[in-house]
C-alpha cells in the first residue's frame, strides 16, 4: 500500500520541480509513494516538464488544468487523485525541505492524527507574507474556532479519510484548512525547519490576501450576519432611547445624524447578505472549482 501521496502545486515552477522530485525520492526512499504535479496554469515550460517527468517516472501522475485557478484549487484537485493513506501538501520553492515530510508522517502515524500542520521557530517568509499569515490566523480562530496556537500552514499530512471529505466541496472558491475544520478536530502540529525560497519571487499579494479574507468570512462562518443583526438590534435599541431622550427634552435633535447612522448599517447588511447570495449562485449554477485539460502517468495519457 502507498505510504502517502505527495500532492504539489505547481505555478511557473519549471526550473524547481525536477529538483524538488529528485529531493523527495532521496528522502523517502524506503517509503511507498506517489507523487502528483498540478499545473495551475504556469506561465513558464512547467507544463512540458512536468509532463516528461510523469513519462519517466511511473510514480508520478500529472494533471494540467486549464488555465489558472489558484493554488487552493489546484490542491483541491491534486487530493482528488491521492491514493496513499495520507496526502501531503508541499509548495515548489523548497522552503519545506522534503526531508520534514517524514516528520509530519512519523507524527500523524504516532498519535492517530488526521492532520498534522507543519511550524517553525523561524519562518523565512516575504516580510509582507508573514504579516498576512497573521492576519489569516486571526482571522480563522475566531470564525472556525481554531486553537490560537495552532498555525495553519500550507505544509501539512492528511489522512485519506479526510480528504475522500474534503474533495467532495463544490465551492469555486475552496479554502483547504476551512474544509478541514468542518470535518475533524483531530489535529496536531509538528516543528519542521523553514527555508528561505529557494529561487524566484512568492506569489502573495495584497489582491490574494483580501480574495482569502473574503473567501473565509463568507465561505466558512456565519459570523458576519450574525453580527449584522447585532449591530441592527443595537441601532433600534439606540433609535429608541434617542426618541424617548429628545420626547423629554434632555438632549437636542439629532436627526440627521440618526438617518445617515441607520442607512449606513442598512447599506453594510445588504451587501454582506449579497455576498452570501453571490457565493450561493456561484455554487449552485455549476461554477468548477477547477477544469483538467489532461492527466499524463508513464506512457499513457488521458484527455
Amino acid at each position: 500500500m502507498i505510504d502517502f501521496s505527495v500532492v504539489i502545486p505547481v505555478y511557473n515552477g519549471a526550473k524547481s520541480i525536477e529538483k524538488l522530485i529528485e529531493n523527495i525520492e532521496k528522502e523517502l526512499v524506503n517509503n511507498e509513494i506517489q507523487i502528483i504535479l498540478v499545473n495551475d496554469g504556469s506561465k513558464d515550460n512547467s507544463a512540458q516538464v512536468c509532463k516528461e517527468l510523469s513519462r519517466i517516472k511511473k510514480n508520478i501522475k500529472f494533471i494540467n488544468l486549464r488555465k489558472n485557478f489558484g493554488e487552493f484549487n489546484a490542491v483541491i484537485c491534486g487530493l482528488s487523485f491521492v491514493e496513499g493513506k495520507y496526502g501531503v501538501i508541499i509548495d515548489d520553492d523548497f522552503q519545506n525541505p522534503p526531508s520534514e515530510i517524514l516528520k509530519l508522517y512519523n507524527k500523524a502515524e504516532a498519535e492517530s492524527l488526521d492532520v498534522v500542520y507543519s511550524c517553525y521557530d523561524s519562518k523565512k517568509h516575504h516580510w509582507f507574507r508573514n504579516f498576512g499569515s497573521k492576519a489569516i490566523n486571526y482571522l480563522t480562530t475566531y470564525l472556525l474556532k481554531k486553537p490560537k496556537d495552532l498555525y495553519l500552514s500550507s505544509f501539512k499530512i492528511i489522512h485519506r479519510d479526510i480528504i475522500s471529505e474534503i474533495v467532495k466541496s463544490k465551492s469555486p472558491h475552496p479554502y483547504i484548512d476551512g474544509l478541514i475544520f468542518q470535518v475533524t478536530n483531530n489535529i496536531g502540529k509538528q516543528k519542521v525547519v523553514h527555508k528561505s525560497r529557494d529561487q524566484g519571487e512568492s506569489n502573495y499579494s495584497v489582491k490574494k490576501l483580501i480574495s482569502l479574507s473574503l473567501s473565509i468570512i463568507f465561505g466558512y462562518s456565519l459570523l458576519p450576519l450574525r453580527l449584522t443583526f447585532l449591530a441592527g438590534f443595537l441601532s433600534i435599541i439606540f433609535a429608541l432611547i434617542y426618541m424617548l431622550l429628545y420626547a423629554f427634552s434632555i438632549i437636542p435633535e439629532w436627526g440627521s445624524p440618526i438617518v445617515i447612522f441607520m442607512c449606513g448599517v442598512l447599506l453594510c447588511s445588504v451587501a454582506l447578505v449579497g455576498e452570501y447570495i453571490g457565493n450561493t449562485f456561484l455554487i449552485l449554477s455549476g461554477k468548477p472549482p477547477y477544469i483538467i485539460e489532461s492527466i499524463h502517468q508513464s506512457e499513457k495519457i488521458t484527455d
